[in-house]
């Protein structure tokens, strides 16, 4: 006979990498107090991962062991459930774009949820809500410039985005112009000067 918690892991073990779960997306598989309990002894056992209270995820295994998913991967599958949008920080978004050299440990995601703190096994991440505007475009080298100058402010803005200009091109320099509707003024008015090198290219 299969108990509440083979069942459990075995739907886990159904999902794709990073995927989470709660208790009230299990109760097709058992009563609310028998999930509850099965999802503690699986945490106990180590099966299981608690990212959050109530909230679950499958370690990955490999060749060399069990590992946590990776961060993106949680975010993400966490934003498909709620809804929300999300995408990298500002400070990663540097990072990526050479425009700064540090590793914070604690990876952070700016989200149009709450703000909020996961754990990944040993790994700390943080959920950090943001204006709608400053998640636009969340997965392209435009957007994450368009990050980069929220994130360093109006103060630095010109300097960002003339070290940001040579490592875009043309394509993503006109999407980044096309970002500059929601931005605040002082941020649409430094990219409207990406108008100038497209028009006359």
């Amino acid at each position: 006979m299969t108990t509440t918690s083979q069942a459990i892991r075995a739907y886990a073990e159904a999902l794709p990498e990073g995927a989470t779960l709660s208790a009230k997306e299990l109760l097709h598989l058992g009563e609310r107090a028998a999930v509850d309990q099965a999802l503690s002894r699986l945490v106990k056992r180590g099966e299981l991962l608690r990212v959050r209270r109530g909230l679950f995820a499958l370690p990955v295994k490999t060749r060399f062991g069990e590992r946590a998913p990776s961060a993106s991967t949680v975010v993400e599958s966490i934003a498909s459930t709620t809804g929300e949008r999300v995408s990298i920080s500002g400070a990663a978004a540097a990072n990526i774009l050479g425009l700064s050299t540090q590793n914070p440990a604690r990876q952070v995601f700016w989200t149009s949820g709450p703000s909020r703190h996961l754990k990944l096994g040993a790994q700390e991440v943080e959920l950090k809500h943001v204006p709608s505007w400053q998640l636009r475009a969340p997965n392209s080298r435009a957007g994450h410039a368009f990050r980069a100058l929220a994130y360093f402010g109006q103060s630095e803005a010109r300097e960002t985005l003339n070290k940001i200009k040579p490592s875009l091109n043309e394509e993503e320099r006109s999407e980044l112009f096309g970002l500059r509707a929601n931005a605040p003024t002082w941020m649409a008015k430094e990219l409207s000067a990406l108008a100038v090198p497209s028009r006359a290219s």
